[in-house]
């Protein structure tokens, strides 16, 4: 924040845990211990729904976010999370948290947050109950009524150091609701201010464009689920769900990710098993939810869950195959081995699967099953860590992300997702701002890594997925096309894969391809992010089917309500459907959240090849009411 002082309107966030005192006689060691962790987690939530984590006082944590909606589903998630947490603890020392949300005025000095609405946020909490969320009136009237939220009216409240009355409402998630996942586009505090610069100047190209296909990236994270998976009728279906951190270590929880995630990858070669995406997996951190339930809402018929503890050298992994219609357990094993051995355990864990299930595989799947990225330990840990600061989706994160997977790289020269990886957290960075590489040298230096990854790992799909964004980005649409087709033929089951090969067909003018990639995306991610609606609407639009475009885009713009492209393609299909007024809205909006967005700007920018679309888009945004 700098040495000077910032005073402005924000949204602010008040946590403390309840009773500490009370935990720190219990065990005052083991009680700052855990409280430290609720914290560092309730941070690391703060910072996935585009907040700031401004401080840690002691037994109470101060943020900042530039949405209550934001704010409210930050607090419910990590609520949620939590409680699974100290349900599983054997002692007393359980951390729980109360929370308050206000909108009002503070000062910002040296991350260092005070003022009336601190002090508001810290009434307000003291409201709750254990556990619970008390939010402000004037924040309750900006979340969106959308969202799966039960509201308590607590009247207007008399608050020590405040004149007059103050309106306050208990909220809670809706039962049977899933709780909101994190827009990964939406914009924080930290980094809004760029939203114009991204639209604005000639190196923008491809910013924008190449920015609302990228959150969904293999290093992405869910959002809504949509429908159920339907199965495949001679396919046996299964969803992988994320291997619970037992390590005394909480900080662990990234390597027991990236055993999950190994699996869910290597099962996704196979070209006769259904394998849910990693992001609809990933939903269900966490959560204590049987596979029966699972199994319905998404249509899987098997659940894979496991835990996973690591202890100096020694690594224990225990693992359960459920049918998830009737709750029956499958198969399940524990194993015990020397921490060197990961990779050889997971490639046992994996061909147990295939054999319990009778998956059927091709004379090319015979050898896939094989962990193809590193030998080296030290290596693998050090990109898991770069996977995990890269998901915080900041600057700072991403800056240690790029340290991890260079040091990744420097332990195995060899390590193909490392180079990929790097590449794209390059490339993110330029789209975002957060980097001054936006020169034709630096994209030439990305697409080399990326190159790079594909020549040490021809079987990687991450590879050939992180190749065909490198191109993307370079606008070589034949070649990006290329990439990922070979990524989703190395891996049948890979959404993403189907995500990106959809936005370049879009942009190529094979809209119609663009429709069957992006339903074959939606079918394995059922929790998509909105960049999948958003890329459905697109081909609708361009294919003349504007008010299927039209139900496609409004999904889109419900996900996320700062997704400027969405809107801009709304707008038009509202022009098209002779629907003026709501045409201009939606163009309005735009312009309150960008206001330096022009046509000329989009006209050089989106990549269509077909001019005479790209004239007839424009005048649709004119009519809705964008300047030229």
């Amino acid at each position: 924040m700098g040495n000077g002082l910032s005073r402005k309107l924000a949204v602010i966030m008040h946590a403390d845990v309840v009773s500490s005192t009370r935990l720190v006689h219990l065990d005052e060691t083991l009680a700052h211990e855990r409280i430290r962790d609720t914290f560092q987690r309730f941070s690391d939530t703060i910072r996935l729904y585009n907040g700031v984590a401004h401080e840690i006082r002691g037994d109470a944590l101060v943020a900042e976010f530039h949405m209550a909606s934001d704010a409210v589903t930050a607090s419910l998630a990590f609520q949620a999370a939590n409680a699974a947490h100290v349900a599983e603890l054997t002692d007393d020392v359980r951390p729980v948290v109360r929370v308050g949300i206000s909108i009002g005025e503070v000062v910002v000095a040296d991350n260092t947050v005070t003022g009336e609405g601190v002090v508001l946020a810290q009434r307000l909490e003291q409201l709750a109950e254990p556990g619970g969320v008390v939010i402000h009136g004037a924040a309750y009237e900006t979340v969106p009524k959308r969202l799966p939220f039960d509201y308590e009216d607590l009247g207007d409240l008399e608050l020590k150091g405040f004149d007059g009355v103050v309106r306050a409402f208990a909220v809670k998630l809706r039962p049977g609701a899933a709780i909101p996942q994190p827009g990964p586009l939406h914009i924080s505090p930290v980094v809004s201010h760029r939203r114009g610069l991204m639209l604005a100047g000639g190196t923008a190209a491809l910013i924008i464009v190449a920015g609302i296909w990228f959150s969904i990236s293999p290093f992405g994270e869910p959002a809504e689920k949509n429908v159920a998976t339907p199965q495949q009728a001679d396919n046996p279906s299964i969803i992988v769900l994320p291997f619970v951190n037992r390590s005394d270590d909480p900080g662990q929880g990234y390597f027991a990710d990236g055993i999950t995630e190994d699996i869910i990858t290597e099962l996704s070669r196979l070209s006769n098993l259904t394998v849910l995406a990693r992001n609809t997996a990933f939903h269900y951190k966490g959560e204590a939810v049987k596979p029966q339930v699972i199994g319905k809402e998404l249509g899987v018929r098997y659940v894979l869950n496991g835990s996973v503890r690591k202890s100096g050298g020694q690594l224990r992994i225990t693992t359960q195959l459920t049918d998830a219609v009737n709750g029956t357990s499958i198969w399940a094993e524990h194993y015990d081995r020397k921490l060197a051995d990961v990779f050889a355990l997971q490639d046992e864990v994996t061909q147990k699967i295939v054999a319990v299930l009778a998956v059927r595989l091709t004379p090319a799947e015979q050898g896939k099953l094989v962990h193809p990225g590193t030998n080296n330990l030290a290596a693998y840990d050090s990109f898991l860590r770069g996977l995990q600061y890269y998901r915080q989706r900041t600057k700072e994160g991403d800056a240690l992300a790029r340290d991890a997977y260079r040091h990744a790289i420097e332990l195995d020269p060899s390590y193909a997702r490392a180079y990929g990886a790097l590449a794209i957290t390059n490339i993110f960075d330029s789209m975002l701002g957060w980097s001054e590489s936006t020169s034709e040298e630096a994209r030439e230096r990305n697409l080399e890594l990326a190159r790079k990854a594909v020549a040490l790992d021809k079987t990687s799909p991450e590879a050939y997925w992180a190749l065909g964004f490198a191109y993307l980005f370079r606008k070589q649409y034949d070649e990006a096309e290329a990439a990922a087709k070979q990524a989703v033929a190395l891996a049948p089951n890979y959404a993403d894969g189907y995500g990106l090969l959809a936005f370049i067909n879009n942009w190529q003018g094979k809209s119609e391809d663009a429709v069957r990639h992006i339903r074959k995306a939606m079918t394995l991610n059922p929790y998509y992010t909105h960049e999948y609606p958003w890329n459905l609407g697109l081909a609708y639009y361009f294919l003349g089917r504007y008010s299927e475009a039209v139900e496609a885009l409004q999904d889109a713009v419900n996900r996320n309500e700062s997704a400027v492209l969405a809107r801009l393609f709304l707008a038009a299909s509202y022009v098209r459907l002779g629907r003026q007024g709501d045409a201009e809205w939606e163009v309005e909006q735009v312009m309150l959240q960008s206001p330096d967005t022009k046509l000329s700007q989009l006209a050089a920018t989106l990549p269509l090849k077909n001019r005479d679309k790209m004239i007839a888009f424009s005048a649709d945004l004119r009519k809705a009411g964008l300047p030229d």
